[in-house]
Order: C-alpha cells, then sequence, then structure tokens
C-alpha cells in the first residue's frame, strides 16, 4: 500500500502507540481489500459505546482497554488519544431514560453510561442513532466518509451522493483517530455504476410498498446496485429510508439509483454508465404480494403483545402519524406501543406535544437504541408487529419471536386492539 510521508509517520509510532496501532489495522485492512491507498475523511460514525454484555465478554471494565480491543485489535492497553475525526456514535444499547422499562439493570446501565462518557470525553458525538442524517451529520454529494449501520450507509450513498463502503467497528475506531479509511469499493467512481435494471411495473406510493420494493430488491440481487425505473412520485426521506433499509437487509445493497431523484444520475443510461444491466427484474402485483408473505412467514398467532415503531429511527413526521392514528384512543391492555427515534427529536416531540400525547395513549417514546440492537422486549412476549421490514426480518431470529409486518395504519390499530388484521390489498 502507497503511504503518504503523514501516515508513515503514524505507521512509525511518531504519534503514539495508539496512532501506530489504528494505522497498522488500516493498512493490514487495505491490502486485504485490494486497496492501494488510503483516503482522507472527516465524517465517521461507528459504534462505541460498549453493552454491558460485550463488557463482561472482555472481562476488562477499563474503557482503554475495550476501545484498543474493540476498535484497534490490540490486546496492549493503549492510551487513547482524543479523536481526529468528526466523529459519532450510532445506535446504542439502551435508552438512558426508559433503562428499566426496557429491562436493563443499574449496573448494566452504569457501565453503559460510563462507556458514554468515555466516547464523548474523546470527540466522539454522542448522537446514538441509527439515521445521524435525521440530526445533524449530513454529508455532501461526493464526500468520503466512513460509516457503519447498513440502513445509513445506503441511504447517504444513495440519497446524498456521499461515499462510504459499510464499516465495521475496528475500521470506523481507527479512522476516528486517523482520518483515513481504505480506498477501496464505493469511494471510486468505477465502482458505483448501476449491475441491475429493476422495473416497477405499479404504482409504489406508501412507505409499506417501499419497504417492500427495497426488500424484494435486496433478496433478488444481494450485494448489487439496483437501478430502479418506473417511479413516477418523487419519494420523500421516510420512503426511501425505509427502501434503504429493507434492501441492505434482505441483500447487502448499499447504494441504488432512482434516475432523477436520487443524487448521482439523471438517466437509466448515466447510471449504467459503460456497462450493460447483467439482469433486468420487474417487481408487480406478484412479487409485491409474494414478499408480503415472505415477510409474514414467522407469524402464527394474531394477538399482538408489542408494537415497534421507528426502524430506521422514526422522524417527526412519523410520529405525529402515529399521534393521529391514535387520535385518543388508548394501548390495548395486553399490548405495549413503542416509538423510537432519535434523541434530538424525542426534544422536538416533547415541545410540540407529541410525546404527552403518547404517553396519555400508554405508549412509550424512546431513543438512543432498538429492540433488535438493544436485545430487549416486554416480559413474554411472543407476537411482535412492525411497519418496518428491517426489523421484521431481524428480530424473530434475535430474540426468537413471532414477527407481522404491515402499514402504520395497521400497526396502531393492532396496539388499540391487541389484534392484528393487517393484511395487503
Amino acid at each position: 500500500m502507497q503511504l503518504t510521508d503523514d501516515e508513515k509517520k503514524l505507521l512509525d509510532g511518531e504519534s503514539g502507540r495508539a496512532m501506530q496501532a489504528a494505522m497498522d489495522l488500516l493498512v493490514r485492512y487495505g491490502e486485504a481489500l485490494g486497496a492501494d491507498r488510503l483516503i482522507e475523511t472527516n465524517n465517521v460514525c461507528g459504534a462505541n459505546v460498549m453493552a454491558a454484555r460485550q463488557v463482561r465478554l472482555l472481562k476488562k471494565a477499563d474503557n482503554d482497554a475495550a476501545f484498543s480491543e474493540w476498535s484497534l485489535d490490540s490486546q496492549e492497553v493503549l492510551d487513547i488519544p482524543p479523536v481526529q475525526a468528526y466523529s459519532c456514535q450510532l445506535i446504542g444499547p439502551m435508552d438512558i431514560e426508559n433503562w428499566e422499562l426496557q429491562g436493563v439493570s443499574a449496573e448494566d446501565r452504569a457501565t453503559v453510561m460510563a462507556s458514554e462518557d468515555y466516547s464523548a470525553r474523546h470527540g466522539i458525538h454522542l448522537m446514538s442513532t441509527c439515521t445521524p442524517y435525521q440530526v445533524g451529520n449530513v454529508p455532501v454529494k461526493g464526500e468520503h466518509c466512513a460509516w457503519m449501520e447498513s440502513s445509513a450507509v445506503v441511504y447517504i450513498n444513495s440519497v446524498l451522493g456521499a461515499r462510504t463502503n459499510t464499516e465495521g467497528r475496528e475500521s470506523t475506531g481507527a479512522a476516528m483517530l486517523t482520518r483515513r479509511i481504505p480506498y477501496w469499493g464505493l469511494h471510486l467512481d468505477e465502482n458505483r455504476f448501476g449491475t441491475h435494471l429493476v422495473e416497477v411495473d405499479r404504482e409504489v406510493s406508501s412507505v409499506m410498498d417501499w419497504g417492500l420494493l427495497g426488500y424484494y430488491v435486496g433478496e433478488a440481487i444481494e450485494d448489487g446496485i439496483p437501478v430502479i425505473q418506473g417511479i413516477s412520485e418523487v419519494p420523500n426521506l421516510v420512503k426511501l429510508k425505509h427502501f434503504g433499509a429493507a434492501a441492505s437487509s434482505s441483500g447487502g445493497v448499499e447504494l441504488y439509483h432512482i434516475p432523477g431523484m436520487t443524487a448521482e444520475v439523471r438517466t437509466v443510461e448515466e447510471a449504467f454508465g459503460p456497462r450493460r444491466p447483467v439482469e433486468t427484474l420487474h417487481f408487480g402485483e406478484r412479487e409485491r404480494r409474494e414478499t408480503y408473505e415472505h415477510l409474514n412467514s414467522t407469524a402464527r398467532d394474531r394477538d399482538v403483545d408489542l408494537v415497534m415503531i421507528g426502524c430506521p429511527h422514526a422522524t417527526i413526521e412519523q410520529i405525529r402519524e402515529v399521534c393521529r392514528l391514535l387520535d385518543g384512543r388508548r394501548i390495548h391492555a395486553d399490548s405495549d406501543l413503542w416509538v423510537f427515534t432519535p434523541r434530538a427529536i424525542r426534544e422536538v416531540a416533547e415541545r410540540s406535544g407529541y410525546a404527552k400525547i403518547l404517553r396519555d395513549a400508554g405508549a412509550h417514546l424512546m431513543s438512543d437504541t432498538c429492540p433488535a440492537i438493544g436485545q430487549f422486549l416486554p416480559p413474554d412476549t411472543r407476537v411482535v408487529a412492525t411497519d418496518s421490514a428491517k426489523q421484521v426480518h431481524y428480530l424473530p431470529a434475535i430474540m426468537k419471536v413471532q414477527g407481522l409486518f404491515g402499514s402504520t395504519v395497521d400497526c396502531v390499530e393492532a396496539a388499540v386492539t391487541g389484534t392484528w388484521n393487517g393484511g395487503i390489498a
């Protein structure tokens, strides 16, 4: 790998052992990927806050030791300096206000709070969300980033035109210190052309439909780059958020193009550049229905224990929609409704009166985490309903529950009645 003089100095240890370990990790990582150099980045999103179970696994309570081993691949306990890049903490293991409701012990909460404090003192901004682009971290077109979280990666690559591969805890930790990441994959122009053409043969307008389309696309093309044709209505942030999250869950989609709507291309021809599509797929009524049935395939019962909304984290618009659908009604005695949003948006919801509406209905507005990441549910939960194709993909496997997928209307009705009556028209 070709290194600049400054990078060679970091690798030689002139800026200390932690910087040296970070650069060594990036060089080994880059060489394994076939990258010939590193690229500078000043926008890194990682997962540095430690869950209590991770600390127990390490058998080390010291946060320098945890960062050294988990983020820098070092058994040596290094003195970790403040980060050099603009760095943000992604979604974490618990809600610092609703931790008891999430089943977190006081001891485990203290461990997480100590990890948060450590990250903050080192210059890592505690956004604590899977959607940093909703709360201030909005990279510009062409900006080289180093982000974890598949749904965030596909959003900034596609909708904003920024450039990142799906990174991990180690590479983002090293990038925070060095402001470097291997120059490969989606950082390169030639790797951002489309691979598959997806012809949409029916109207796709609702958030549920965008989730179904995304899940179908990801499952069909795996880690390709889809070019979507046949969209007549410009989708908003919520729809694209759900589309990308679904496509990166059922497959490994990190970038997609909707000509004339997403950041980089105006036409189908421009999206493919010098290439031809390796395959043309069609999304019509049959594919929509089959995808819906697949997403609901783990569910056998119709009594709903928990309704989860906010994967990826809900916008203020989505929170308002839930409040409108509740319309003064209360959550069923045998059900729960949990809505997840970034902490900053929860503050807006409090000031706007939406949080009170949810509390009065018996629902809970949470932030910083989600059931799949925090691995928590209300006691004795067997059936979970959600409007997120991503959450219904992961939660049954992670938490061994039945999953139901449908519209936000279906989900709120299930929370109020305690019974699932959702369907697909």
